[in-house]
């Protein structure tokens, strides 16, 4: 399969250590990993084994956004220069994509190895919200690399991009939630913890975003009670604590096959659902959603700022598509005005809460994971 994944929850909810998790066990299962920290709390690489001085030094996405912009433009004739594309720019005839388990100049720039027991996984991260940005720039400023290349982005088989989102629901100030093919929401078995989960089944509701709930910290069946009863059907499993979790936050990870027998069964369940949704991937929506929100970003703010009318951006008779999926079997096909060009020169109507404002929720504890 090849899937597009997101962790989202409130700060402290554990879903940095549940997505750094998933991500060991994709690898373990020699699946090909693209793992990408977007949270304004750079916690991953550290969650992944690297010490906190490796994971300072990885190269931050943001402060590398020419480089990308150059590259992903490629030779699309509707982008005059790589100085025009915003976060939201659609790709289009022309326009360079991204694959997994390719070697490009992004990943070179971007992207390092990090070694785990079970395989190897690629890094990128968004770079850390710095004291140089106080008050002159919000942290989308730096997400935007990451939606960028999700744009641009086509997988195949056994190929996976888990991204650990921003805490709370500050994900939805951009389109960048529309990106995955299943985002899991990490609930602590409290009203706060819950209170999440009703934000943004809310705000995604307009946009077929398929959501599971993944219950942490639960310490017994009433926990199980009170998140059934906040999420009912989306509630997918639930997790307590361990202690090959509690190890790997001192710093001394056991191997990754020593993880909990029970807890290796609920990270399965997380890929059996993840998997399920690739039947349902509608191409043509995903282009669609693209279009929606570069057109409304292009009209508030982004027009005005590059001084160009960023809607002749978008190719109305492009629709991305992996490798054999569609219409023609190629990546990135036409598609007889069915895709970009259905809201080429218009806004959608196809949702209007999705950039609600949301303050930036710090991550403050990772918790411990996985179910009994």
């Amino acid at each position: 399969m090849n899937m597009k994944i997101a962790f989202v929850g409130k700060g402290g909810s554990g879903k940095t250590t549940l997505s750094s998790l998933f991500i060991r066990h994709l690898a373990a299962a020699g699946a090909t990993v693209v793992a990408v920290d977007a949270d304004i709390n750079q916690h991953l690489g550290p969650a992944l084994g690297l010490s906190e001085d490796a994971a300072a030094a990885l190269p931050a996405m943001g402060a590398r956004l020419p480089l990308i912009k150059d590259y992903l433009r490629g030779s699309n004739p509707r982008i005059s220069s790589a100085d025009t594309m915003i976060k939201t720019t659609p790709p289009g005839s022309g326009s360079r994509l991204l694959r997994i388990r390719e070697d490009n100049p992004v990943y070179d720039a971007c992207a390092r190895p990090v070694e785990l027991d079970g395989g190897a996984v690629r890094l990128m991260v968004t770079g850390p919200f710095t004291e140089a940005d106080l008050g002159v720039s919000c942290y989308h400023s730096k997400t935007g690399a990451v939606e960028l290349c999700l744009n641009h982005l086509v997988d195949g088989p056994d190929e996976y991009v888990v991204v650990d989102m921003t805490a709370g629901s500050d994900s939805f100030a951009s389109g960048m939630f529309t990106r995955f093919d299943m985002t899991f929401l990490v609930a602590e078995p409290t009203r706060k913890g819950v209170s999440v989960y009703r934000q943004y089944k809310e705000y995604a509701h307009d946009f077929d975003i398929t959501l599971k709930v993944v219950g942490n910290k639960v310490q017994g069946q009433d926990d199980i009670d009170f998140l059934r009863a906040a999420a009912g059907d989306d509630l997918l499993v639930t997790v307590g604590q361990s202690d090959w979790v509690r190890a790997m936050e001192k710093g001394h990870p056991p191997r990754f096959e020593r993880l909990e027998a029970g807890n290796h069964r609920a990270l399965e369940t997380l890929r059996t659902a993840a998997d399920a949704t690739h039947a349902a991937r509608d191409w043509e929506r995903y282009t669609r959603q693209m279009v929606h929100f570069h057109l409304k970003n292009a009209q508030n703010w982004g027009n005005e700022r590059t001084g160009t009318d960023l809607a002749g951006q978008v190719d109305p008779d492009f629709v991305l598509r992996e490798p054999g999926s569609g219409p023609g079997a190629r990546t990135g096909s036409a598609g007889a005005g069915t895709g970009a060009g259905a809201e080429a020169g218009a806004q959608a109507s196809e949702g209007t809460g999705a950039e609600a404002e949301a303050g930036a929720n710090a991550e403050t504890g990772a918790g411990a994971a996985l179910p009994a």
